[in-house]
């Protein structure tokens, strides 16, 4: 492999010249630029960015935590955060915590502030103050998709209404003429889905309805538990007309369950989930959903965090409110029969 001394013999100039035409090509005349980037095609060089980043005492790299690279919203997320960190020159490394508090943990003490120069986290267990003590001594850190805007944490984040997402898919069900819904609520890395449970239950409230306990499941955040928890509201409550889910792995589930009953689909039984992934376009009937603008909030986040990373000593920035969620009308929703 060649190395930066091999371009420099090749291209007869020093070492340092060629180091300046890769970082600082201004500093050098453009003839000799010229020769250098001949010598470093010619021998296919590739620069070390480790050796660069602890020479330079930094990493032009960003940390992205999430829970499961399995689920199907993290890779839609990822792709938009690569591209907004590309946009702000900073390559982005993804660390999966596989569910897994202790392995982030890991991340944080082996990543922040070497490998990566910031971490952006998404959905964790591990607690906000041992998050803040690994920011006051590694890199900074940016919590995304934070489901409380009324109550926010001591760490900047990108906030999203998730209350409201849940309150407009009441509205809609509720404006079909729906007053029999079962509830799947997910729980994952992050937590129950509560806000967005709250939000639904609010509007429901609002309009004299109060949801039956019997009819209103806390589950794993899997399609397979979605699946599973439809089977078993369905044989529990037989009489619901509608299920909402707090986000469309749990209505995908309950799509596939209710297929499997021999139950149609709106005709039936009406189905709306949260967050808008690809899959929900996908699956038939097309899921009715209320999205959340993910290619937003993943630009927002990188923003947030690159500012914090070349403003280290200034004031925390306030929290990021993303875009509202908007209900997304398709096949999966109908009047009540």
């Amino acid at each position: 492999m060649a190395t930066l001394s091999d371009v420099a013999r090749r291209a007869q100039v020093t070492a340092a010249t060629v180091s300046n035409v890769l970082r600082n090509p201004d500093k050098v005349r453009p003839e000799t630029a010229l020769r250098v980037m001949r010598a470093i095609r010619e021998l296919g060089y590739r620069p070390n960015l480790n050796a660069r980043a602890l020479a330079e005492g930094r990493s032009p790299t960003l940390a992205l935590m999430l829970s499961s690279i399995a689920n199907p919203f993290y890779p839609e997320f990822v792709l938009a955060a690569e591209r907004a960190a590309r946009r702000g020159g900073y390559f982005l490394m993804v660390c999966n915590t596989d569910d897994d508090a202790e392995i982030g943990r890991a991340y944080l003490t082996q990543i922040a502030g070497t490998l990566a120069e910031g971490v952006l986290v998404l959905n964790t267990d591990i607690a906000i103050n041992e998050l803040c003590e690994s920011a006051a001594v590694g890199a900074p850190i940016v919590l995304s998709l934070w489901e409380h805007p009324e109550r926010l944490p001591a760490l900047p984040c990108v906030a999203v209404d998730f209350a409201h997402a849940g309150a407009l898919a009441a509205q809609h069900l509720l404006e079909l003429g729906h007053r029999e819904i079962g509830m799947l609520v997910g729980d994952g890395c992050g937590g129950l889905q509560d806000a967005r449970a709250t939000g639904f239950r609010s509007v429901m409230r609002d309009a004299g309805l109060e949801p039956d306990d019997a009819a209103v499941l806390e589950i794993p955040d899997t399609i397979d538990a979605g699946f599973t928890a439809c089977i078993e509201l369905m044989a529990r409550e037989p009489q619901l007309s509608a299920l909402f889910a707090t986000n469309d792995l749990l209505a995908i589930g309950a799509l596939q369950a209710l297929a499997t009953l021999g139950r149609k689909v709106p005709d039936d039984v009406s189905v709306i989930g949260i967050t808008d992934i690809q899959l929900a376009r996908q699956v038939r009937p097309l899921l009715t959903t209320v999205a959340i603008n993910t290619e937003a909030i993943a630009q927002a986040s990188i923003e947030l965090l690159i500012r914090l990373i070349h403003e280290p000593r200034g004031p925390m920035p306030p929290a990021v409110t993303a875009p509202l969620p908007v209900l997304v009308r398709r096949q999966s929703t109908a009047h009540r029969g």
